[in-house]
């Protein structure tokens, strides 16, 4: 009965003049950005981030959430009509939907992919909030030593999961965890690693990180690149809507994509990928049609796709409740939290219940504008997808600066973010991945704190980081994940040389 009480409030929050309006400017410029080529919802979030600063914290939040639902909308569109995954989760709606598009059917393969995206997004947000409060009671239980394990466990799974080599995704977690000791140490009030730089005494700010690896870094990436492999726009024949047997061969996939979205997005190590992929290989085992599989089968769109977003609102519950991001856009959202001094967390429902449970009840209102708005704009997106690659990231460019200098005007900040640019171009060349540097640079300092409050307490006694069984068991998690990737490298070398 709480829930259902504090959830009504949230609604009273959410559905206020003002912050409709936030939400609809959220979904139109997630939709907006997202649908273009090769900008997924990390890159949309972090590029809109500077523009918000000055906003309202709740409206702002609000707006935060618009974006991310309309930037994993915008994927799908983007992967239907011109076979481009905005990011790896939606490889396999680009898989079927494009085949589809392809085959003249791009109309019923974008209404799945956003009807499906509504039903999951609804449920998986339904379950955001009844199951939210229970994990707050247990976070409530944490001490230093328990906050501690948590985030070296975020910071392994981070790690180990994202590219295709732990070890580099490690190499890029310390870099960030680096970046976060720059600044004034809170505890003794010293300056570290400033070099004498005055405006490096409040630390590196999350966003122009962000925007810098995101942003910049995509656009000098895609500069570099000689020769483009151009996709052509799949025109939209035919009627825009599904019939009687695509609705047909649709739902049960929708509710099954669910199901896994959820929970897997929810887990430290989970993402979208995960779900995306288990959803196509049930959906392929279980249809009755399994030869359209890799011809367009409708399944593989609606059911990766319903995953895709659910996963999306599973990936909410560990930031709200724990404050810990568990993918790249998560990170991103946890710095927008961060620029308003908001710190997410089961204090948070406490303290700021109106944020929390409006924001949450934000969700179902985002997804309504979603479904209203994005379908018949339908023909505006396929407009926009045909914009010139170098107009695309000149525009990206000139956005990420002025954003930039609104929310910090400083020569120095606009040097880190030509800097972080350069770094997000280089690790993009050499496959590292990019969400372990931001994830170290915004937990590092916590996990720092948390790691010192704890050795006070023992009297600087390593042994009580692991003298609670919460801490034990998360620190022997940690390890099991992060020895595992190279066990099982080290076994398929094996195999193979033995073959």
């Amino acid at each position: 009965m709480d829930t259902f009480i504090a959830l009504g409030n949230g609604f009273l929050v959410a559905l206020m003049p003002m912050n409709l309006v936030y939400a609809l400017v959220g979904v139109f410029l997630g939709t907006l950005v997202g649908v273009l080529p090769g900008i997924g919802p990390a890159l949309t979030v972090a590029l809109l981030l500077p523009i918000t600063f000055r906003l309202d914290p709740t409206g702002s939040l609000i707006m935060f959430a618009g974006v991310y639902y309309g930037g994993m909308y915008g994927g799908s569109t983007t992967s239907i009509l011109i076979n481009t995954p905005g990011e790896s989760a939606s490889m396999i709606t680009a898989l079927e939907g494009n085949r589809m598009a392809k085959a003249g059917r791009a109309g019923p393969a974008l209404s799945t992919a956003a009807l499906g995206s509504f039903v999951a997004g609804t449920i998986a947000t339904i379950c955001l909030a009844f199951f939210a409060p229970y994990l707050v009671k247990v976070a409530l239980l944490f001490g230093p030593e328990d906050y501690f394990a948590l985030m070296v466990l975020a910071f392994v799974t981070v790690s180990a999961t994202f590219g295709d080599s732990p070890l580099r995704g490690i190499t890029a977690l310390f870099v960030g965890l680096t970046l976060g000791l720059i600044g004034i140490d809170t505890l003794s009030g010293q300056a570290r690693l400033v070099f004498g730089i005055p405006e490096l005494l409040d630390g590196i700010e999350v966003t122009t990180l962000a925007v810098g690896l995101f942003a910049i870094g995509e656009a000098l990436f895609v500069c570099s690149r000689r020769a483009f492999g151009v996709e052509e726009v799949q025109p939209i024949k035919g009627s825009l809507w599904m019939t009687r047997e695509d609705w047909k061969r649709s739902w049960k996939p929708w509710l099954r994509g669910t199901l896994l979205g959820f929970p897997i997005g929810a887990l430290p190590a989970g993402g979208a990928e995960i779900p995306t992929f288990l959803s196509y290989t049930i959906e392929k085992k279980l249809s009755k049609y399994p030869e359209e599989f890799g011809h367009g089968a409708i399944e593989g769109v609606a059911g990766p796709e319903a995953a895709n977003n659910a996963a999306a609102a599973g990936t909410l519950m560990p930031l709200l409740t724990l404050g810990l991001p568990t993918s790249a856009t998560a990170a991103i959202m946890l710095a927008g939290f961060q620029q308003y001094n908001i710190q997410p967390g089961p204090l948070l429902f406490a303290t700021d219940p109106a944020l929390v449970w409006g924001l949450i009840a934000s969700l179902f209102v985002a997804n309504f504008m979603l479904i209203v708005l994005n379908l018949p704009l339908v023909g505006l997106w396929v407009k926009l997808l045909r914009t010139p690659t170098p107009w695309l990231y000149a525009g990206i460019l000139v956005f990420a600066t002025t954003g930039t200098l609104a929310a910090n005007p400083s020569y120095i900040e606009l040097i880190m973010l030509l800097c972080f640019g350069i770094v997000g171009f280089v690790m993009r060349r050499f496959d590292y991945p990019i969400a372990p540097m931001v994830v170290g640079l915004i937990l590092g300092p916590m996990a720092e704190t948390q790691l010192r409050r704890a050795l006070q307490v023992d009297v600087g006694s390593p042994m009580g980081l692991i003298q609670s069984p919460i801490a034990a068991t998360l620190l022997s998690l940690a390890a099991l994940a992060l020895i595992a990737p190279f066990v099982i490298k080290g076994l398929s070398r094996f195999r193979a040389a033995e073959d």
